[in-house]
């Protein structure tokens, strides 16, 4: 139960670090300059290296180690985004300088989530949990960590000011740093029965032909970048832009917290869902709700409508987390599993760049309601190509245990996972069975 608990609070206190930086960085920008494209050029700036490091992460966690990269990987996050009020106080920002210290930020951030991931299913079987309910509560954990972030940046922002803000950034990445050093679990330090790897590109490419060989993680990650690419300027530019104009603040961390709430309830109830509803209808109702609701919001409402728009997209959404960890868990083999986790991350942040240059523009342009319908319906269009991607199909398809993977099974059983490594006599943490019926289910995530 311990290193579940204590990789749950890894995540919360790293996310809220991260929560309160997404409501700071945009804010910060748009306080100094007024130009929605600067904010753009930052977030791309932030968002370019996660695709590369995202991508390398999975092979570095499966060399050097779980556990050992996810503490380092906190603590450099935590050294580059305290660089930012620093160098505020000594020699001034720019929006160069700036653009650069969130890059150096974002390129450790992707190694520490996977990291963190990849130790999971062994702190869910050490705990005896399900894994579909596992997944809701790790999600759970993620969307409260973005409940609580925003809106104390919100808070911050309008308090202390943009870049002060960034202190407890910092402050988020150190405590979790501090929650993971504590983490003892099977296969923490290296994966289970890894083999030797036959050089550090081969092995990245080796997570890339396997994602891509499996037509469900193929089709999933493809959806991931279209959802990706049209949704974080909503969040990173088109809203910060828009409350920046009515010089509310305050507004911005309440509709985030409102997504949060949302995605948080969502998740929770989706770990009772999937006893019940097939995994694939679960999801393709998620993303296509999720078009919807952000086709409503792309009308800027009163915030009373925003905010209930807001609640429903996160709650919709809140499935897709837990169901996209279970098919990569289900269909990974141990040794592998750092690299596919790396390479799901980072095809979702492939397209954030994109993203973000089509915004900035946009809305400089065309101002922020065009902007903001343009881009919502072109998310429209690509989530309902859910409906024709037979592969999601394999969501609920029953396949044979073995070097592909754990099995799936239906909805009322437990996957037939394979066993831990044996753990020594005198450990903190004996090696439990997955729970039996009626055992409750917890996990965390960042």
């Amino acid at each position: 139960m311990r290193p579940f608990f204590l990789l749950s609070a890894g995540t919360l206190l790293a996310g809220i670090g991260n929560g309160i930086a997404i409501v700071a960085l945009p804010w910060l920008v748009l306080e100094r300059t007024g130009s929605a494209t600067s904010a753009a050029l930052v977030a791309a700036a932030a968002a370019i290296p996660l695709l590369f490091a995202s991508l390398l992460s999975g092979t570095i966690v499966d060399i050097v180690g779980r556990r050992r990269i996810a503490v380092a990987s906190d603590a450099l996050s935590a050294i580059s985004v305290m660089a930012i009020p620093l160098i505020d106080a000594t020699f001034g920002l720019t929006v160069a300088s700036l653009a650069i210290l969130a890059a150096l930020g974002a390129v450790f951030d992707p190694a520490g989530i996977t990291a963190r991931e990849t130790m999971l299913p062994e702190a869910a079987r050490t705990s005896g949990f399900r894994l579909d309910r596992v997944n809701s509560i790790y999600e759970a954990i993620f969307n409260g960590a973005y409940l609580i972030g925003p809106g104390v940046g919100g808070l911050l922002v309008a308090t202390i000011g943009a870049v002060n803000t960034l202190w407890f950034t910092g402050a988020g990445f150190i405590f979790s740093m501090i929650a993971v050093s504590a983490v003892r679990l099977p296969g923490a330090e290296k994966p289970a029965q890894r083999e030797e790897l036959t050089g550090f590109w081969a092995s990245t490419r080796e997570g890339l032909a396997f994602v891509w060989r499996d037509h469900l993680l193929r089709s999933t990650a493809l959806l991931s970048m279209g959802v990706v690419a049209f949704y974080l300027p909503i969040e990173g530019v088109i809203l910060p832009a828009y409350f920046t104009k009515m010089q509310t603040p305050a507004y911005l961390g309440w509709v985030l917290m409102a997504m949060s709430i949302g995605g948080l309830l969502g998740a929770l109830a989706y770990g009772q869902w999937a006893e019940r509803l097939p995994r694939r209808s679960i999801f393709i109702t998620a993303i296509v709700s999720l078009g919807i609701a952000v086709l409503g919001l792309a009308l800027l409402p009163p915030l009373w409508v925003m905010l209930l728009l807001c609640a429903i997209l996160g709650f919709t959404y809140g499935p897709v987390g837990p169901i996209t960890n279970f098919a990569m868990q289900t269909r990974t083999p141990d040794r592998l599993r750092g690299r596919v986790t790396g390479v799901m991350s980072s095809t979702a942040y492939a397209a954030g760049p994109l993203g973000y240059l089509l915004a900035g523009p946009l809305i400089d342009h065309f101002g922020i309601q065009t902007a903001f319908l343009l881009i919502a319906s072109l998310l429209m269009l690509m989530v309902l190509t859910s409906f024709f991607m037979p592969a999601l199909r394999e969501l609920d398809i029953p396949r044979p245990v073995g070097e592909e993977g754990w099995s799936q099974v239906s909805d009322d059983e437990e996957p037939d996972l394979p066993p831990l490594p044996p753990v020594q006599i005198g450990s903190l943490y004996p090696t439990m069975p997955l729970n039996h019926p009626g055992s409750h289910a917890r996990k965390s995530e960042s």
